[in-house]
């Protein structure tokens, strides 16, 4: 890793740091604004204890950090089920982050009350806290569905009018979809598609990209092409993806009856974003660079090479360690003048398997 991608990482890290920081204290904050409301004696610092020790659990849980099968099980509950179970959850979840800080505060002396009202959590800070932390899913649900970059951008304005500036973009293609609709019906194969997009979306997260969109059995990834290129955010992502599918493989096969195959292509270049709309507002990215992606996708089929990377792309970064790039030519694809040249991604083991 070179000192350029160590010091991008850093700062990534620093940031992620500093909003936990600042979430943490938002949350003391409202124990301390449900004391003076209600009028609760004793020292502040008690209340801002109970709201971080009720809070935590509930983001872990939301996190999937406490228990990611339980979320996976919740996520695919009918409409009513799932807000009943959340909300007995919560519950549960807050009662005992409640107790675990009623305890401490009883055993350090920290609070003299009898451990009946220091262990048992009430109705009224039950709601107190439900209502703040579901003010802040709502917003959290609605920045997933923009996304991280949209949502702020939305939100400050900063592409309401034109910008010129360069991004990377990954097309990612469900490769049979078709064929397992015609097999077990479309509804079924919405319920594949949408496990499959499920699975992108935490590496997406991670490697800090966005999921612009989908596209029938195609999902758009976009960085900026700083963020994409360093280090090889965008081709990291690519293949970490493919590697969680192959690890869950029983999974699928158990699930649907055949583990997904993907077909992607990366390229970055010069576009324009622009926020688009009146009543339904959306970022939208306008320039050769898009549908150039998406011919690119196009000619996996056509190559049988299932990952493939722009040479304008490749030229921009440096391919992790374990991942090489063969060359499949140059070619003219609809919208372009001049031929494009692509390579192949694969793993090296793969070639000395």
């Amino acid at each position: 890793m070179t000192t350029s991608q160590r010091i991008a990482l850093r700062g990534r890290s620093v940031t992620s740091n500093l909003r936990w920081l600042l979430l943490f204290g938002f949350i003391a904050l409202t124990g301390v604004i449900y004391m003076m409301v209600f009028d609760v004696e004793g020292a502040f610092f008690i209340g801002a204890i109970y709201a971080l020790a009720c809070s935590l659990p509930l983001i872990a849980y939301e996190t999937g950090n406490l228990s990611k099968t339980l979320v996976e099980r919740v996520r695919r509950l009918s409409t009513p089920r799932y807000f009943l179970s959340s909300l007995a959850i919560y519950f549960v979840l807050s009662g005992i982050g409640f107790a675990a800080a009623g305890t401490l505060m009883k055993i350090t002396g920290l609070a003299e009350a009898s451990w009946w009202n220091l262990l048992i959590l009430r109705p009224k800070p039950f709601l107190y806290t439900l209502a703040f932390f579901l003010s802040g899913i709502t917003i959290l649900r609605v920045r997933q569905l923009l996304g991280r970059q949209v949502f702020m951008s939305l939100l400050t304005g900063r592409y309401r009018h034109p910008i010129e500036e360069e991004r990377v973009f990954m097309f990612i293609d469900v490769v049979g979809s078709t064929a397992f609709a015609r097999q077990h019906g479309d509804l079924r194969a919405q319920e594949y598609l949408s496990e499959v997009f499920a699975s992108f979306a935490p590496h997406v997260r991670r490697h800090g990209g966005e999921i612009d969109d989908y596209v029938g059995d195609c999902a758009i990834v976009t960085w900026p092409m700083k963020e994409g290129v360093e280090p090889a955010r965008c081709v990291n992502c690519l293949f970490d993806i493919l590697d969680d599918i192959e690890k869950d493989a029983t999974w699928w096969i158990k699930s649907f009856g055949c583990v997904p195959k993907l077909s992607a292509a990366l390229h970055g270049g010069s576009i324009v974003t622009a926020e688009i709309g009146v009543f339904h507002h959306k970022i939208s990215y306008f320039g050769d660079v898009v549908n150039t992606t998406a011919r690119i996708e196009g000619l996996c089929k056509s190559l049988k090479q299932p990952l493939l990377i722009s040479q304008d792309l490749l030229a921009r970064l440096s391919l992790p360690p374990d991942v090489e790039a063969i060359p499949a030519g140059a070619h003219l694809v609809k919208g372009r003048d001049e031929p494009i040249g692509v390579l192949s991604l694969r793993r090296k083991t793969m070639r000395q398997s």
